[in-house]
């Protein structure tokens, strides 16, 4: 595709910063909903700092030439709660998440090291266009439920439910929708640069609008943003409670047996999110028409993902993965400078400390994120679909494996083994390769 600034390019510094932003909004709600999920006290301040660190730390493995940014991985999820559950004390569960993440960092830099010996050829070759390219793609579309599922939800909640009226939060989200992608196709200058920014500023306000007008009236079907997350405001600044500060407390609660149930909960979920790293770098390859696995490296992606996830954890306690929505972010705005992303990473440092700009992002209602990713989703599933363009589906052994991929994917085939859990992305790229090596390997 056609990029408006490519991987070392340098945007001018006010459009960098707007670019940085809008980095931010695609990656920050998710980035910031994972410790939520987990619980046990995890600041999502810290996790978005975490996630600014480990990102730096991937940009300066990969020499700046790989425009990838690091969020709270979702696939650790189990991990992390298992952290927790066989932890004597919550700040041995804390330390818990620290190692947890170390372990796992430390499956990538083996696997690097062996990439560097080797070479990356071997991918090629277990992972061809008939493989990767419906993996990539149900990346996305195995992401649609969650879109559409916020598509129709606002946050005002009463009573344990949401009271606004579907019909509206649906509204809201089109319009968020419709503004991104008229920006994106039509506009000539700063709506093109920024389409993101204008959709969810217009989602928004008009979410706003029924929610003041709700609150004037009694009608709690018209309150679809909840205000109420700014008044857990105190001052501009305040320090997140980082995930080391309460580990540190916890040393004496490590025992042999807890390593061996976070080595357990931790390495084998690092295998599976390896698949998924080079399904995401193969994507962004894609769309800057440069093979990162080659320049910079798989080793060195790998080292950057590994232990920008130390960092993260270290900080947040979440390891970190690389997110489709940011390489979304970059196709539909056609921005993959690297500068960028490190200005999105500075960012996320500072803005945790900034407590009114996270109030703000926590605000933004579900339906309005809902529509700007169904956008979001739909360009990487789109990404996937346009390498399997170049695979040759007359023949049955492309045709099959293709297939197998994406019925297992979209289906959400997920496997448990006790609380370890393979996600369907993870389950159909297994599949998808043991199908394609079975039936000939023929290259596309």
């Amino acid at each position: 595709m056609k990029l408006t600034y490519n991987v070392q390019d340098k945007p001018k510094f006010g459009q960098l910063i707007v670019f940085a932003i809008q980095q931010l909004l695609a990656i920050m709600a998710a980035t910031l909903v994972v410790p939520v999920i987990v619980g046990n006290g995890m600041q999502p301040t810290a996790a978005l700092f975490g996630a600014g660190v480990g990102t730096l730390v991937y940009v300066a493995f990969t020499r700046g030439r790989s425009p990838v940014f690091l969020g709270s991985s979702f696939a650790f999820i189990g991990s992390m709660s298992a952290a927790f559950a066989g932890a004597v004390s919550v700040e041995a569960g804390y330390m818990g998440l620290i190692i947890g993440a170390i372990f796992a960092g430390l499956v990538y830099v083996i696997i690097a090291l062996v990439v560097k010996g080797v070479g990356v050829d071997w991918i090629d070759r277990l992972m061809p266009k008939q493989v990767i390219g419906p993996t990539v793609a149900i990346i996305g579309l195995s992401l649609a439920g969650n879109a559409v599922g916020d598509l129709q939800n606002g946050d005002y909640v009463l009573d344990g439910a949401p009271t606004a009226n579907v019909l509206l939060c649906i509204l809201c989200g089109i319009v968020a929708l419709f503004v991104t992608m008229l920006c994106s196709v039509y506009s000539k200058k700063i709506g093109k640069l920024f389409p993101f920014i204008f959709g969810i500023l217009s989602g928004y306000a008009l979410a706003a609008l029924f929610t003041v007008i709700g609150n004037a009236s009694g009608n709690d079907s018209l309150k679809i943003i909840d205000f109420s997350v700014f008044n857990s405001v105190k001052g501009i600044v305040s320090l997140p409670e980082f995930t080391f500060l309460t580990a540190f407390k916890g040393t004496s609660g490590i025992t042999g047996s807890y390593l061996s149930t976070l080595a357990v909960a931790y390495i084998p979920v690092a295998l599976v999110v390896f698949a998924e790293h080079i399904a995401d770098h193969k994507n962004i390859s894609s769309i800057i028409e440069k093979d990162l696995l080659k320049d910079p490296g798989l080793h060195r992606t790998l080292l950057g993902d590994g232990v920008g996830s130390m960092a993260g954890a270290f900080f947040g306690g979440c390891p970190n993965t690389s997110y489709g929505e940011s390489v979304a972010c970059v196709a539909i705005t056609g921005n993959a400078s690297v500068v960028t992303i490190i200005a999105a990473a500075i960012g996320c440092i500072l803005i945790a400390f900034i407590t009114p700009f996270v109030a703000f992002v926590d605000s933004i209602p579900s339906c309005v994120m809902g529509g700007v990713c169904m956008a979001l989703y739909g360009f990487i599933a789109v990404s996937g679909l346009k390498m399997v363009q170049k695979v040759d589906l007359e023949d049955n052994r492309n045709l099959f494996t293709v297939s197998v991929i994406l019925i297992a994917g979209i289906g959400g085939l997920v496997l448990n083994f006790g609380q370890i859990q393979i996600t369907a992305v993870a389950t159909a790229l297994i599949l998808g390769i043991i199908v394609n090596a079975m039936l000939g390997r023929k290259t596309a």
